[in-house]
């Protein structure tokens, strides 16, 4: 049986209401960090993993980087080769797996953004992932991950909303499993007739589980951050963000 991530018609109609405007432009902002944090170099080529429709991927392709970006999901990828055309960039874009894409030592800097890790069934499919993000990385290369963290996920529960996004109207169901170790998400989205019911397992790691399962991963320094920006992972942290290096 395949895996949700796996299901295109879910994409279809989930992709435009997680990629709204807004989304689209706080991209400069995101990759202003990203190059702060990671240090980057003109013409640094940098791994786009779950890329999406491509919203860092071209970003960092209009900033001279050579891109590319990995993903799952025609339809995402389709849409990113379209904004790549839009905006006159060169993006290679592929269609893969994370457990399994590696082109060893090709990437100065490899990223994983916007919660898109944790999802796999076997947690031992999220050490493989990043054990291939640590193969094809240069030697003082880095990758960095933007999560939700087991702390920000505690401090911020919700049993679920409702709202109106994109002409659907959204109903989100929230259930903690085990002992904080994922997050159940369901999505029902209704728009006339049409209905669209999902649900997934979100993984959820502290700070300092996730830098162990980086160094497990072979990374010989792992930092912890509370945004892209760089700011503590404390009280106020508005996400878990690991740079990690190579």
């Amino acid at each position: 049986m395949a895996a949700w991530f796996e299901d295109e018609e879910f994409w279809k109609a989930y992709g435009p209401l997680m990629f709204d405007g807004k989304r689209w432009a706080e991209v400069p902002a995101v990759v202003d960090a990203l190059e702060r944090l990671a240090g980057l170099e003109p013409g640094d080529a940098i791994l786009d993993a779950c890329c999406g429709p491509g919203r860092h991927s071209v970003e960092f392709a209009k900033r001279g980087y050579r891109v590319t970006g990995v993903d799952l999901t025609r339809d995402f990828l389709d849409a990113a080769r379209d904004s790549a055309e839009a905006e006159g960039v060169d993006l290679e874009l592929l269609r893969a797996d994370i457990r399994g894409f590696s082109r060893p030592g090709a990437f100065d800097l490899a990223v994983n953004l916007f919660t898109s890790f944790g999802y796999f069934e076997d947690p031992a499919d999220d050490l493989a992932a990043l054990r291939r993000f640590r193969e094809s990385l240069a030697p003082g290369g880095s990758l960095v991950v933007e999560t939700l963290g087991k702390e920000t996920a505690a401090r911020d529960f919700i049993e679920g909303e409702w709202f109106e996004r994109d002409g659907w109207t959204v109903c989100t169901e929230f259930t903690v499993v085990g002992a904080w170790e994922a997050l159940k998400n369901r999505w029902v989205l209704i728009r006339g007739a049409e209905r669209v019911d999902r649900s997934f397992d979100l993984r959820l790691y502290s700070g300092l589980e996730m830098k162990r399962l980086l160094l497990e991963a072979g990374f010989s320094r792992v930092e912890i951050y509370g945004s892209v920006e760089g700011a503590p992972y404390d009280e106020k942290a508005s996400s878990l963000v690991a740079l990690a290096k190579a």
